[in-house]
């Protein structure tokens, strides 16, 4: 019988749910008391499954933490696994991302507040600053966006352990291609509304970026302002925002295993954070971007103001697929079925900042 975990970092602690067979169960108490979780990471690719969570504690700061059992117990290092170098004059204030490498099993990348990057070769034990990066010479630009300077996406290639993809809020998405020792800004076509000029080569607010399942070079894109798809790795950008609702929203999922659908979440705007509309829905595309549908049944359909952050929506690795997603309103939703319904996991939980699932058996 196939099992399915699922993370629910949420602002105060760490939420883990089982489903085996039709049937969910929550463990009785949140993990991480006290403490904001904006980041989980599933890890199945070794024998074993390990989870991943950064943690940030009002008291003790920030950390990441490691379980190799299903998240029954978590161990966390004896030093710091992220921490910036005393030259960089810098503090960390958060993990935003941790991201297990798709082409070398021990490597796990970690994308920080202040935007940084951070490789780890041993699972996610202790990580190393990819200084090219922090000193890329565009840095001294880039300006916070209203979260903070994040980096919060990071995409690795499985053709290539080389190609880094990652996007910072509010400089952009940059590709290296040479393993971390150069980076280039990758913006062409995404527009910068809230600037001078609206077609900067970098400073960009992307909220997210996902990778096709079929076709790698094709990317998608969730910007303040805009859904864009390339298909040519990040080089070029183009508008698929038509069909939307809205053009605003902060996630962006692609299906596991089907080429050309992702899931967005439409917010009716920068000034008006709540679900476009004030409808409950998640919208998919089956024809990369060319069209898009809203699917709602099983969600609330009075108005709603839950509100889903760019790592609070997810899919699992299951055949039909589960998508997944939290909102501020503290309610987990989700579907076992690609998207085309949906019932309510959970409720009154406090804000929820990230969700991950994976086939964990």
């Amino acid at each position: 019988m196939t099992e399915v975990l699922l993370a629910v970092g949420t602002r105060k602690g760490l939420f883990i749910g089982r489903r085996r067979g039709g049937s969910w169960e929550f463990d009785e108490s949140p993990y991480f008391k006290a403490q904001a979780v904006y980041s989980v990471a599933l890890d199945t690719r070794g024998k074993s499954p390990r989870l991943l969570a950064g943690g940030d504690s009002a008291h003790w700061g920030p950390s990441v933490f490691h379980s190799d059992d299903l998240g029954r117990t978590w161990t966390e290092p004896a030093q710091p696994a992220v921490k910036f170098p005393p030259d960089t004059g810098a503090s960390l204030e958060r993990v935003w991302q941790l991201h297990p490498a798709a082409a070398e099993p021990d490597v796990v990348y970690a994308g920080t507040e202040p935007a940084a990057l951070y490789r780890s070769e041993d699972r996610g034990e202790s990580f190393e600053l990819v200084r090219p990066l922090w000193e890329h010479p565009t840095r001294s630009k880039w300006v916070p966006g209203g979260g903070g300077e994040g980096l919060h996406t990071v995409l690795t290639d499985a053709r290539d352990p080389r190609a880094v993809t990652v996007a910072v809020s509010t400089a952009g998405v940059f590709r290296t291609l040479d393993g971390g020792a150069s980076w280039e800004p990758s913006n062409r076509g995404v527009s910068a509304v809230f600037l001078p000029d609206p077609d900067p080569e970098f400073g960009q607010c992307v909220h997210k970026v996902a990778r096709d399942a079929a076709d790698p070079d094709r990317l998608y894109l969730q910007n303040h302002w805009g859904v864009y798809r390339s298909d040519d790795a990040g080089a070029h950008w183009t508008d698929i925002g038509e069909g939307l609702p809205s053009t605003f929203g902060f996630a962006m999922v692609t299906h596991p295993h089907r080429g050309d659908t992702a899931y967005v979440f439409p917010i009716n705007a920068d000034s008006d954070r709540v679900p476009a509309g004030r409808r409950c829905r998640v919208y998919r595309t089956g024809d990369a971007g060319r069209s898009w549908e809203p699917l709602s049944a099983g969600l609330p359909q009075e108005d709603h103001y839950g509100t889903v952050l760019r790592d609070a929506m997810c899919s699992d690795d299951a055949d039909p697929a589960g998508v997944y997603f939290g909102n501020r309103n503290g309610e987990v939703y989700a579907s076992a079925n690609d998207g085309d319904t949906w019932e309510q996991l959970a409720s009154h939980l406090p804000d929820v900042l990230c969700v991950r699932a994976a086939v964990v058996g």
